[in-house]
């Protein structure tokens, strides 16, 4: 079992408590176990009271795929921008 150990200051400690005070109804106690859950990053914090997920980007695995991946999906864009056309054309 390792334990991580951070040092911080009291101040900086007072002034993320009450930023995650000021963007949420936590109380002070609330809000340093809160801190302390999330290692200490009140962005983190303030994120999980609002429910926002955090973004978890796609790798790409190669610069290939990605050439290929922006191609299809203008290729789909343009196809479908036509079809829309000739649609209206037809109906006229």
């Amino acid at each position: 079992m390792t334990d991580n150990i951070t040092f911080m200051e009291t101040d900086e400690l007072d002034n993320k408590i009450q930023i995650i005070m000021r963007q949420s109804n936590y109380t002070y106690e609330e809000s340093k176990q809160k801190l302390q859950d999330y290692q200490y990053n009140e962005i983190k914090v303030i994120r999980a009271f609002m429910g926002i997920p955090e973004k978890k980007e796609t790798p790409v695995k190669s610069i290939n795929q990605e050439i290929y991946r922006q191609l299809r999906y203008r290729l789909d864009a343009s196809m479908s921008e036509y079809n829309k056309k000739k649609e209206c054309q037809q109906q006229n």
